[in-house]
C-alpha cells in the first residue's frame, strides 16, 4: 500500500446547530485489515451532506448522533483493496457509509452499492446517481406524483438535490420553478438546469418576484428550505397542492425551535398534502432510481455539478461551507487523484 497510515476525521466536540471546523479533528491511526466477511476499502471521495448538520448534533433525529472521539459519519466511495468475502474481489468499486477516512473496513452488508456504471465518472455515485438523485426520483415520483403542465417548485434548486428534482419534473411535462440564493446560482438553474424561472430568495423582493414566477400557483412544492422561504411559498399554493419536505436547510438552529406562520389554514383550504421522507426508509427504490437517473445522464437529459475538494484537510469546515453558500453543485472530498 502506498500510505502507512489511516487518516480519519473524528468528532472532537459537540456543536450547537451549524458544525464548524473546531468541532473535527484529523488523526492518523493504523490501517485496518478485514476480517472474515470483511473487505478493505481505500476510499476515493468522500461526500459532504446538509444533513451531517443532524447527525452530530444532540437535538433528536432519525439517526443516533455521532459519538465525540468517533470518526465522521458519511458517504464514501472507493475501492476494494483486499477482501475476505469471495463476492466481493479486489477493485470491484463500491458505496456506502464509510466514514470521513482514507480506509475503512467494513463488513460486505453495510456496502450499499457495487458500482456497475464504469462510462460514468465514480464520483457520480454519491451524487446523481447516488443518494441526492435517488432522494430527488423517489420525492417527486413517488409522494410528489408529478403530471405534465403542472408547476413545480423547488428550493435550494441548484443544489445536488434540487437540481435533480427540476430536471426529472420537467423530464415529466412540469413547469420548473427553482429558489436559490445569489445571482450565480439563479443563472445557473436557469443555464445549467433549465428550468423555466428561477427567483433568488437573497432580493428584498423575493415574495413578488415569486408570485410573478408562478403566476398559475404552484401544484408541487420540493422543500429543501423551510423557514421564510417556505413561508412565502405557502401562499401560492393550488388546490390539491403537494409538499415534499425533504430538508431545512435555512434553519441554522433548531433549539429553541423557531416559529414562522402557522400552515394549517392553508393547507386545509387547499386540500393540500405535506409529507416528510428519508430516503434511507426506502432503499427498495434505490435499484430504479439509479436505473432511470444514468440513463437520463447517458441521454442528456440531466445535467449535473460537482465540487470537488481536493485532500482530507478540507473536511473540518466542509458542512459549515454549505451552510455559507460556498459550494456549487454536489460537494465531494478527494482523497485518491
Amino acid at each position: 500500500m502506498s500510505m502507512l497510515i489511516n487518516r480519519q476525521v473524528i468528532l472532537s466536540s459537540r456543536p450547537e446547530g451549524i458544525p464548524q471546523a473546531e468541532h473535527f479533528q484529523i488523526t492518523e491511526t493504523a490501517i485496518p485489515q478485514p476480517r472474515p466477511g470483511q473487505v478493505l476499502i481505500r476510499n476515493h471521495f468522500l461526500a459532504v451532506e446538509p444533513a451531517m448538520r443532524g447527525w452530530v448534533n444532540a437535538v433528536a433525529n432519525y439517526a443516533q448522533p455521532v459519538g465525540i472521539g468517533e470518526v465522521m459519519r458519511s458517504f464514501a466511495a472507493g475501492e476494494i483493496i483486499a477482501s475476505e468475502d469471495p463476492q466481493w474481489p479486489v477493485s470491484t468499486g463500491v458505496t456506502g457509509m464509510f466514514g470521513w477516512q482514507d480506509y475503512a473496513a467494513v463488513d460486505v452488508s453495510t456496502i450499499d452499492y457495487r458500482v456497475d456504471q464504469a462510462d460514468l465518472p465514480l464520483s457520480t455515485s454519491l451524487g446523481v446517481l447516488g443518494i441526492n438523485g435517488i432522494t430527488a426520483h423517489y420525492g417527486l415520483l413517488r409522494i410528489g406524483e408529478p403530471t405534465s403542465g403542472e408547476t413545480v417548485l423547488v428550493s435550494t434548486g441548484a443544489g445536488a438535490v434540487g437540481s435533480c428534482v427540476g430536471q426529472i419534473a420537467r423530464i415529466h411535462g412540469c413547469r420548473t420553478v427553482g429558489i436559490t440564493g445569489g445571482e450565480t446560482k439563479r443563472r445557473m438553474c436557469i443555464d445549467r438546469f433549465q428550468y423555466d424561472a428561477a427567483v433568488d430568495y437573497k432580493r428584498e423582493d423575493f415574495a413578488e418576484r415569486l408570485a410573478a414566477a408562478c403566476p398559475q400557483g404552484v401544484d408541487i412544492y420540493f422543500d429543501n428550505a423551510s423557514g421564510s422561504i417556505s413561508d412565502t411559498v405557502m401562499q401560492h399554493l393550488n388546490v390539491g397542492a403537494r409538499i415534499i419536505i425533504c430538508g431545512t436547510a435555512s434553519i441554522a438552529n433548531w433549539n429553541p425551535t423557531p416559529l414562522g406562520p402557522r400552515v394549517e389554514r392553508q393547507l386545509l383550504v387547499k386540500r393540500a398534502r405535506m409529507q416528510g421522507f428519508v430516503i434511507l426508509d426506502h432503499r427498495d427504490h434505490y435499484t430504479t432510481a439509479r436505473s432511470d437517473l444514468a440513463d437520463w445522464v447517458r441521454r442528456g437529459l440531466i445535467q449535473y455539478e460537482e465540487e470537488v475538494l481536493d485532500g482530507i484537510g478540507h473536511a473540518p469546515d466542509a458542512i459549515a461551507g454549505l451552510y455559507r453558500g460556498d459550494n456549487l453543485g454536489r460537494r465531494l472530498i478527494r482523497v485518491v487523484g
